[in-house]
C-alpha cells in the first residue's frame, strides 16, 4: 500500500503528528461503538425471539375445534423454529461482542506501546514548532535592524548612531543565521522521524481497519447463516402447508371425531301377540275394604292354615287383567266388615210398624 500518511500530514504548522495520534485513539472509540451496535442488534433479536415464542404459545390457545384445528400445529412448530433461530443469532452475536471487547483491550495496550515509540517524534515536532517560531521572530528582528541602519544612513545621522545601528544589525543577523542553522538540523530530524511515525500510524490504521472488517464480516456471515436457517424454516412451512391438503384435514377430522361407521339396520313391523301379553301380566291384588284388626286376624288365620294347591281357588280375570271376586266372597266380606248395628232398621232406612 502506498505511503499515504507519510505524504499527507505535513503543513505549515506541522500539526500532522497531532492529527494522526488522535486518529489512532479514535480507533478504540470506533471499536467500542461497533460493540454497542452489535449489542443493540442482539437486544432487538432477543426481543423478537421472545415475541415469536409468545406467538407460538398463543397458537395453542386458538380453537382446536373444527377441521382447521391441525393447521395451528403447523403454525406453532414453524414459529417455534423461527424463535429458536433468532435466539441462536443472539447467542452468536454475544460471542462476537466478547471478541470485539477483547480486540479493544488489545488496542489499548498497543496504543500505550505506540505512545512510547513515538515520543521521540513528539519531541521533534515540538522542536521544529519552537524553532520555526523563533526563526520567524529573528527574521523579523533582523529585517527591522537592517531597515533602521539604512534609514539612519540616508537621513545623515551621526557616525556614532550609524555604528550603533550597525552593531545591532550584525547581532540580529547572527541570531537569524543561528536559527536558520538550527532549523535545518531540527527539520532533518523532524522529517525523518515524522516519516517513520506517519508510516507507523498508517500501519496501525491498516491493522485496525482489517480487524474491524473481519469483525463485520463475521457479523454479516452470522446473520447470513441465520437467515438461511430462517429460509429453511419458511420453506418447510410452505411444504407442510402444501402437504396439509383439504382432503387430509377432512380425513383427520373424520378419524378423530367420527362416531362410528355402522349405520342403523332395518326394523320390520311385528304383529302384537295378545296371548303372550296377557300371560305375562301378573294379577293385581285389590286391597279389600275392612278394619285393620279384622284384616290382621284374617292374615294370621291364613298364615296358620296353609291349604293345598287343589283347595286354592284361582280368581277369574277380566279383560283388563283384574281379578273378579265371587259374589259369595263379597257378601261374606260385607257381613264381616259391616258392624251389626248398621243392620238395624233405622240405619237401613226402614220404619217400625209401631
Amino acid at each position: 500500500m502506498m505511503a499515504y500518511f507519510a505524504e499527507s500530514f505535513w503543513g505549515e504548522r506541522n500539526n500532522g503528528f497531532d492529527v494522526l495520534y488522535h486518529n489512532m485513539k479514535h480507533g478504540h472509540l470506533s471499536t467500542k461503538d461497533l460493540a454497542d451496535f452489535i449489542r443493540e442488534r442482539a437486544t432487538i433479536e432477543e426481543a423478537y425471539s421472545r415475541s415469536m415464542t409468545k406467538l407460538a404459545k398463543s397458537a395453542s390457545n386458538y380453537t382446536q375445534l373444527g377441521t382447521f384445528a391441525p393447521v395451528w400445529d403447523v403454525f406453532k412448530t414453524s414459529t417455534e423454529k423461527l424463535a429458536s433461530c433468532h435466539l441462536d443469532l443472539v447467542r452468536r452475536l454475544q460471542e462476537l461482542i466478547k471478541e470485539v471487547h477483547k480486540y479493544g483491550d488489545e488496542q489499548i495496550k498497543a496504543y500505550k506501546k505506540t505512545k512510547d515509540d513515538v515520543s521521540g517524534t513528539l519531541e521533534a515536532v515540538q522542536n521544529i514548532q519552537s524553532i520555526t517560531q523563533a526563526l520567524q521572530k529573528s527574521k523579523e528582528n533582523y529585517n527591522a535592524k537592517c531597515v533602521e541602519q539604512e534609514r539612519l544612513k540616508k537621513e545623515g545621522a551621526t557616525q556614532r548612531e550609524v555604528d550603533k545601528a550597525a552593531v545591532k544589525s550584525k547581532k540580529a543577523t547572527d541570531t537569524y543565521k543561528l536559527y536558520v542553522e538550527k532549523y535545518a538540523a531540527f527539520k532533518t530530524d523532524f522529517e525523518q522521524k515524522m516519516t517513520e511515525t506517519a508510516q507507523k500510524f498508517q500501519d496501525i490504521e491498516e491493522t485496525h481497519l482489517l480487524r474491524m472488517k473481519e469483525i463485520i464480516e463475521s457479523f454479516s456471515n452470522t446473520i447470513k447463516e441465520i437467515h438461511l436457517q430462517i429460509g429453511e424454516v419458511h420453506e418447510e412451512f410452505i411444504n407442510n402447508m402444501t402437504n396439509t391438503t383439504v382432503e387430509s384435514l377432512i380425513e383427520k377430522f373424520a378419524e378423530s371425531k367420527g362416531t362410528g361407521k355402522e349405520r342403523p339396520g332395518p326394523i320390520e313391523f311385528e304383529e302384537c301377540n295378545t296371548s303372550s301379553a296377557v300371560e305375562g301380566v301378573k294379577p293385581r291384588k285389590r286391597k279389600p275394604f275392612g278394619l285393620s284388626g279384622i284384616m290382621k286376624k284374617e292374615k294370621d288365620t291364613e298364615s296358620v292354615e296353609c291349604p293345598d294347591a287343589d283347595s286354592v281357588n284361582i280368581p277369574d280375570v277380566d279383560d283388563e287383567g283384574y281379578s273378579i271376586k265371587p259374589e259369595a266372597t263379597q257378601d261374606i266380606l260385607f257381613t264381616i266388615i259391616v258392624p251389626s248395628y248398621l243392620m238395624l232398621p233405622e240405619f237401613r232406612g226402614e220404619r217400625s210398624t209401631d
